[in-house]
Formats: structure tokens, C-alpha cells, sequence
């Protein structure tokens, strides 16, 4: 997918370090100690934090994590720099060099945000010492985390595909843009349905905001079952927003092209927030299943490090499933059809569209689907699974009345989510695919983040409470 005039270079040169044959082995000698005692020192450090009860604070958890961005930094480029240095062979591929393109910013990035935060983290230790424990707290610290790796993920995939621009292999096609058809509706019918899409879509972001807005709010919604709602719900407002928009101004303007690096990023984020969501929704059916298979240890099992790192690891997962079915794309060649029928770049008809070799998208896109698609669906069926074995261990009214207030807003929205997209891609239509494609495409990218503020609000008591207590703050802050 590349504009006309494009090189053909499919391998680069690294003419490596400025230095002469004959001291080759002096400095390859050199930097192998250097990169093993890189690896080696942080290793060690990691390992000394975690084993060490008394390093278990904020500073020694930023360095641990610094220790490791570090490996994974030099990593990037070191061993490559010393197999050229060894074997002589300076050659790198296109898809090697964008990859370490993107590792090194990714890295780059998350140095210079854990510095930051470290950084935060004296200031705070230093200038408000009565109140540090308070302030950098475990919640705080993976926060900070988990943003660096967003925002550095976010960094280098743009920087990587503005690049990609620059640098194509060869035999790619022509196309600079795409055509996104949209909606199967009649031109006259396009009024009446932006004005419901747009509703829905308004209602889906400030339905969401309001849910993450209570539960920021209300202390006694500062639990696990809370904290992955929220997140839920941010993820609902982002899924929406990627597609929605679009779909509204073309709709609006009939002006129904996209460039290149829009197609690509609207594919990554769509894959990314898709995932993300499978990954949330599973942590929340695991929380339900610890909540009543083990009440009493609920608040051992379900604590905030086990919460944050079950977000980090959906954010890292999600990220690199979604940049590896982008890479893999970018390699294809779209010789002459540039029409997508659909609002907006699914992955699955941007591979019907090329003209090239496609078995290893296919292959990633089942292996790894079934990673973070069907495993997590999986995971809920076990857990609910326990839960209804529990229940009826020892049936009674009261017993399941607390379950089904539990888990019946959880199941619901599991329900909508998943039923769409196996609806989608397991089940295939009889009459018109491209039809029930983009209709169950709408299922999950509009009308279940919209419907998830209304599941958890009018069947949640504690939401509801939350929700009348923001009502009558504010009518008494209007008085």
C-alpha cells in the first residue's frame, strides 16, 4: 500500500562502527563484556528487589523496571552490532530494520518515562515526606507504568508507520487511499441514521465517562469488581471512537476516502481496544469467581498489584498482537481494487483485497486469535463454570439472588461482546456476507459500549447509590 515512486530496497547496509579491520576483535571482545555486563547487572538487580522484602517500594519498583527496559534496550541493537562485527555480514531485512526501528523507540520511550517517573518519585520522598506513602502509592506506581508503555507503544508505532512511508521492499502496489463504502442504506436514509449513530455514539462516550466518573468519585466503589469497570469503560469510549467518527463524517460529507497511514492506524487501534477488551472482561469473570468460589480470601487473592498487573499485562498483550497483524499487513501489495466494503478498515477485508501472498496474515490472525479471543472466552466459561458449581453446592434463594446481582451485568455484557464476534467470524452467512459482516461489526463497535453503561448502572445497586449521590451533590452545589 504505497504511493507511486517508491524504492525497491528490500535489505539495508549497517556499515557498523567507524573502526579499522585489523582492531575488529579488540572492540568486538570489548563490547560483549559491556552488553554481558548490561544484561548480567540488571538481571541482578531485578532479582535482588525481588527477593528482598525491604526493596519493595515505589523507588526499587521504578528501577526494577528500569533495569529491565534496559536489557531490552541494548538487546535491540547490540547483538546485532557484534554478530555483524563477528561474521561480517552487514546485511539487514526491511522487516528487521523497521522491527528495530520500533523496538528502539518503544524502549527509548519507556527509559525516558520511568526516568520521569523516578524522578517524580524523589521529589515526592524529599519534599512531602509525611505524606509519600499516601501520595506514590501501589495504585500510582503501576499507573505511571502502564502509561509509559502506552504512551511509548503509541510513540514508536507512529513513528514507525510515517517511516514505512519512506522505506517500502519491493513489489509493493500503488495505493495511496482507500475508499471505505460504509453502511448498506439508501442515500436518503443517510439523515435518519447519522442521527442515530450519533446519538448512540454520544451516549456510548459520556455514559462511560459518567461510569468512570462515579467510580473515581465514590470510595466505596474502589474495589477490584470497580477498577477493571473502569477500565472497561475507558476501553468502550476508545473502541467507539475509532471507528465511529469516521463512520459519522462520511457519512455526513460523502467524502469516503482514507490515506494510507489512517487505514493502518484505525486497523491497529480497532485490533488493540478489540483485544483489550477480551483480556478486561476475563479479569473481571476471574474477580466474580474469586468473590464467590473464595469470599474469604478475596481481598488477599484480589489486591492492587494483582489488579494493575492483570491491566498491564491486557495493555502489553493487546499492543503487540495488534502490531504484529500491522507489520504483517504492511508487507502486502493492493495492486488495483482499493474499495472497502465497510465503514471502516477491518483487517479481514483489507486481506481480501491483496494481491499478495496472504497465508502468513491468515496463520498469525488464527494462532493468535485464538490467543486473545477464544482463550480469554475460555477462561470465563471456567470460571463461571465454578461459580455455578458453587452455587449449587448449597442452593438457596438468598445464595443465588447475590450471584445473579453479581455476575448477571457481567454476563450480559459478555453476551453482547462475544456473541457479535463469534456471530462474525465462526458462523458464516447463507446470503450476504459483506451485509452481516458490517452488521455484526456495529454489534460490538457501537451498540455494546453503549449498552455496557446501562447494564452495569440499572442492574448494579452500588452504581445506582453512587449515581443518586452525584445527583444530589450537585442539585445542592446548583441551590
Amino acid at each position: 500500500m504505497k504511493k507511486d515512486n517508491q524504492s525497491s530496497v528490500s535489505e539495508f547496509i549497517l556499515l557498523g562502527l567507524p573502526i579499522q579491520p585489523e582492531k575488529q576483535g579488540m572492540y568486538y571482545a570489548l563490547f560483549l563484556a559491556i552488553y554481558l555486563t548490561t544484561v548480567l547487572g540488571n538481571l541482578l538487580i531485578i532479582l535482588l528487589i525481588r527477593l528482598n522484602s525491604r526493596l519493595h517500594t515505589p523507588m526499587y519498583f521504578f528501577l526494577s523496571h528500569l533495569a529491565f527496559t534496559d536489557i531490552s534496550f541494548s538487546s535491540v541493537t547490540a547483538p546485532k552490532m557484534l554478530m555483524n562485527m563477528l561474521t561480517q555480514r552487514k546485511s539487514i531485512s526491511y522487516t528487521g530494520c523497521v522491527s528495530q526501528v520500533y523496538f528502539f523507540l518503544l524502549f527509548g520511550g519507556i527509559d525516558s518515562f520511568l526516568l520521569t517517573a523516578m524522578a517524580y518519585d524523589r521529589y515526592v520522598a524529599i519534599c512531602h515526606p509525611l505524606h509519600y506513602t499516601t501520595i506514590m502509592s501501589q495504585s500510582l506506581c503501576f499507573l505511571l507504568l502502564i502509561v509509559s508503555w502506552a504512551l511509548s507503544c503509541v510513540s514508536a508505532l507512529v513513528h514507525t508507520l510515517l517511516l514505512k512511508n519512506i522505506m517500502r521492499p519491493e513489489n509493493q502496489s500503488s495505493v495511496s487511499e482507500f475508499i471505505l463504502l460504509g453502511l448498506p442504506i439508501q442515500p436518503e436514509q443517510q439523515g435518519i441514521f447519522f442521527t442515530l449513530f450519533l446519538a448512540m455514539y454520544l451516549t456510548t462516550v459520556l455514559g462511560n465517562l459518567l461510569i468512570i466518573l462515579l467510580i473515581r468519585l465514590d470510595s466505596r466503589l474502589h474495589t477490584p469488581m470497580y477498577f477493571f469497570l473502569s477500565h472497561l469503560a475507558f476501553t468502550d469510549v476508545s473502541f467507539s471512537s475509532v471507528t465511529v467518527p469516521k463512520m459519522l463524517i462520511d457519512m455526513h460529507t460523502n467524502l469516503k476516502s482514507i490515506p494510507f497511514v489512517g487505514c493502518i492506524s484505525q486497523m491497529f487501534l480497532f485490533i488493540f481496544f478489540t483485544d483489550l477488551d477480551s483480556f478486561l472482561i476475563a479479569s473481571m469473570a476471574y474477580d466474580r469467581y474469586v468473590a464467590i468460589c473464595h469470599p474469604l480470601h478475596y481481598t488477599i487473592i484480589m489486591k492492587e498489584e494483582l489488579c494493575a498487573l492483570l491491566v498491564a499485562i491486557s495493555w502489553i498483550l493487546s499492543c503487540a498482537n495488534s502490531l504484529s497483524h500491522t507489520l504483517l499487513l504492511t508487507r502486502l501489495s493492493f495492486c488495483a481494487d482499493s474499495t472497502i466494503p465497510h465503514f471502516f478498515c477491518d483487517p479481514d477485508v483489507l486481506l481480501k483485497l491483496s494481491c499478495s501472498d496472504i497465508f502468513l496474515n491468515k496463520l498469525v490472525m488464527f494462532t493468535v486469535g485464538v490467543v486473545v479471543i477464544t482463550l480469554p472466552f475460555m477462561c470465563i466459561l471456567v470460571s463461571y463454570g465454578y461459580i455455578g458449581t458453587t452455587i449449587l453446592r448449597v442452593p438457596s434463594a438468598k445464595g443465588i439472588r447475590k450471584a445473579l446481582s453479581t455476575c448477571g451485568s457481567h454476563l450480559s455484557v459478555v453476551s453482547l461482546y462475544y456473541g457479535a464476534i463469534f456471530g462474525q467470524y465462526l458462523f458464516p452467512a447463507r446470503s450476504n456476507s459483506v451485509d452481516k459482516d458490517i452488521i455484526a461489526a456495529i454489534m460490538y463497535t457501537v451498540v455494546t459500549p453503549m449498552l455496557n453503561p446501562f447494564i452495569y448502572s440499572l442492574r448494579n445497586r452500588d452504581m445506582k447509590e453512587a449515581l443518586g449521590k452525584l445527583f444530589r451533590r450537585t442539585v445542592a452545589f446548583s441551590k
